[in-house]
């Protein structure tokens, strides 16, 4: 590899979208109160289900996409108030303009509160200084966008993106530069033996979710006995749930003494120097450990370059999701590390939601055949005893000569 590393090019924009053409005078400042019923559009209501033309939307949509924004023009509402603000800044969404363009009035950071303030389906009032009245109360107070503003935020948040990628991409080759011989061939990626190679690896992150997720995947679990790594706090959570954890990745101050004391092998994390935070509370309780010297901050991108090379058939993660729109949004989890340890893993990696899924659908059918069935078999039971038990003969003398009555009776009926 040469010293010299080229310098990276900046984004070529000129191809960009142009930026949209200004919509009527009319949709930037209202001259008039707007009178609809309030439909909770939210992720949590209801209200598009019911929704009617004319209906004012109440949506929790910070960066509304073109996607979620053709939605709501598809129905055709008088106004579209959104709790959140419709662009943050963070990316160039054009879901806006294009409510906008549809000549739909939008308000923003009507706040969370909004949501507990109205009942589906009730008449209420947007006046033109952005008050959402019902009854005579007034319930929110939200900004009018105007297309000019949509306008000027949109362009920002492009050129915003584009520094924010240069340094992203900036940062990913300082990271290869100080962890190529990891990220290549593994080096300092502690000996854990034959333990992963060729299974099933689950590795738990402490996310708001974990539990649901963890619980979603019992079937999964119970099925491939897969080898389970839990990061931090998360190894606290899978014993809570009856799951013993294979290794622990993480700072020891973030997880239990009874934890750290089980049957799991605890690896931590440390610096490039060897400090690893933590070691002290290992060393007094007595409990084995072993370091994983590298740059990246996060012990779960550790526990994945550790299924990886200790030659892992499948990872299954439960933890933050990284993807292009987290990226965009200049994302802590999705930093430069996280995207290059994932992208390392390869193939081999899937996000838990998808397993959850998976389960989801199939043992669904397979419960509900597995039922049929077992009715289907019930019941011939049934019929072969009730046959078996009639007449005079014996059991066996009973079902033949009854099977015998059964064919000479379709006979006659078919010789008619």
């Amino acid at each position: 590899m040469s010293s010299k590393e080229p310098t990276p090019k900046k984004a070529d924009t000129s191809a960009a979208p142009a930026t949209p053409a200004a919509a009527p005078a009319e949709t930037e400042k209202l001259t008039a109160s707007i009178t609809g019923n309030l439909r909770d559009c939210t992720p949590q209501g209801k209200g598009l289900r019911k929704f009617s033309a004319g209906d004012i939307a109440i949506v929790d949509a910070p960066d509304l996409t073109r996607r979620e924004a053709q939605t709501l023009a598809d129905k055709r509402p008088a106004a579209v108030v959104n709790i959140a603000k419709f662009s943050t800044g963070n990316i160039p969404n054009y879901g806006p303009q294009l409510l906008l363009d549809a000549g739909i009035p939008l308000f923003e950071g009507a706040g969370a509160a909004t949501r507990e303030s109205f009942r589906d389906g009730k008449k209420a009032t947007v006046n033109t200084d952005g008050e959402i009245v019902v009854g005579k109360k007034v319930i929110a107070q939200a900004d009018h966008l105007s297309r000019g503003a949509a306008d000027k935020v949109f362009d920002d948040a492009q050129r915003a993106l584009v520094d924010n990628m240069e340094a992203y991409f900036g940062n990913s080759i300082e990271f290869i530069h100080s962890e190529s011989p990891l990220l290549v061939d593994g080096v300092g990626v502690p000996e854990l033996g034959d333990a992963m190679d060729g299974k099933k690896v689950l590795i738990v992150a402490p996310t708001a979710d974990a539990r649901e997720r963890v619980t979603n995947l019992r079937n999964f679990i119970r099925e491939y006995q897969p080898v389970i790594i839990g990061v931090g706090s998360a190894a606290d959570t899978l014993l809570d749930l009856g799951y013993s954890c294979d290794f622990i990745v993480g700072d020891p101050a973030d997880i239990s003494t009874d934890t750290l004391r089980g049957d799991a092998r605890v690896i931590l994390p440390a610096d490039p120097d060897g400090h690893a935070a933590g070691l002290e509370r290992i060393q007094d309780l007595g409990v084995g450990a072993v370091t994983f010297p590298a740059a990246a901050d996060s012990p779960m991108d550790l526990a994945i370059l550790l299924a990886v090379f200790h030659e892992a058939e499948t990872i299954v993660t439960v933890g933050d999701i990284v993807d292009l729109d987290r990226i965009f949004a200049n994302d802590l989890a999705a930093s430069p590390a996280a995207m290059l340890t994932r992208l390392k893993a390869g193939n081999r990696i899937v996000e838990s939601t998808v397993i959850e899924n998976l389960y989801k659908t199939s043992s669904g059918s397979g419960v509900a055949w597995a039922w049929a069935i077992l009715g289907l078999l019930v019941a011939l039971a049934v019929v072969v005893l009730i046959v078996g038990l009639m007449g005079n003969g014996t059991f066996v003398d009973n079902l033949i000569d009854t099977w015998n009555n059964f064919a000479f009776t379709v006979q006659n009926i078919f010789n008619r």
